[in-house]
């Protein structure tokens, strides 16, 4: 009691009150400050954890498609490889097929105007065979100063022109 009365409490009601008044602040404190506060925090903290999780999450995702990207962006490459050979390859068989047909149309246009070569040889033939019976005809004409029938003549140039 001495130590009471040496910290000037002369009356113990007022140490009671002042105690009860501290745990009234106390719980009112822990109930709508300490609690709520303790609360708000530990929801942050698990907003923390799961935006880490996420990011996490969000980081594997993004290093899969990435790798995904380059293995699909690989096929493609090989693919249009495969395309650009293939093309190529065709183009190639046109090519060869292309000559072989100029080449027969060429051989055909050759055959053909040497048909005509020779026809026309032929042709010429004829005409200077005629022309060669008219000449021999009238050359024995002159000679003979007669003429002889013009059938019975062509017979007769005919067997010389034949021999």
């Amino acid at each position: 009691m001495e130590i009471i009365k040496a910290l000037g409490i002369d009356n113990y009601w007022v140490l009671i009150a002042q105690f009860v008044n501290l745990a009234v602040l106390l719980f009112v404190l822990y109930k709508f400050a300490y609690g709520p506060m303790m609360k708000m925090l530990d929801e942050r903290s698990a907003k923390i954890a799961e935006g880490i999780k996420d990011a996490e999450k969000a980081n594997k995702k993004l290093e899969e498609t990435e790798s995904r990207e380059k293995d699909v962006l690989n096929k493609a490459k090989k693919e249009a490889k495969k395309i650009i050979a293939a093309a190529e390859e065709i183009a190639e068989k046109n090519k060869a097929e292309i000559l072989e047909n100029s080449k027969m149309e060429a051989d055909e246009i050759f055959r053909k105007a040497e048909e005509k070569i020779e026809e026309e040889k032929n042709k010429l033939r004829e005409e200077l065979k005629k022309e060669t019976i008219e000449l021999v005809m009238m050359a024995t004409e002159k000679v003979l100063k007669e003429k002889i029938d013009s059938d019975k003549d062509k017979e007769i140039i005919e067997k010389v022109v034949k021999n």
